[in-house]
């Protein structure tokens, strides 16, 4: 054992409620389809049947998976009148999106290593 390392890497390791946290917002981005109308959403603010149509799914679904990133605090919503328009939340989860986009097109253009 290195207690030096194990010291390091064990002071990184943020709280349980935050590891927890992290674990669920990483599962509600975890599907193609969040992940389509969370990347539509990183350019524009978008009403329901506008992320339909980038999505190829119904706007029962689309609502769905909204609600799914509501409940996650990944994005946010304003009425303007009857249309109801979201986006992301914050600049985290633009970051977030915008650094799983950049790193799965960087793996998908170099090959695979079995190399650690």
């Amino acid at each position: 054992m290195h207690p030096e390392a194990v010291a390091l890497a064990r002071a990184a390791v943020p709280e349980p409620a935050c590891v927890d946290r992290a674990s669920e917002l990483l599962k509600a981005v975890a599907d193609p389809t969040r992940i389509r109308l969370l990347a539509a959403l990183a350019a524009t603010e978008l009403c329901v049947c506008d992320l339909s149509a980038i999505a190829g799914i119904s706007e029962s679904a689309v609502s769905h998976q909204l609600r799914v990133l509501r409940e996650q605090q990944l994005v946010t919503f304003r009425k303007d009148g009857r249309v109801v328009y979201y986006r992301l939340l914050d600049d985290h989860v633009m970051d977030l999106m915008r650094s799983a986009v950049e790193h799965a097109r960087e793996a998908t253009a170099r090959p695979a290593s079995h190399e650690p």
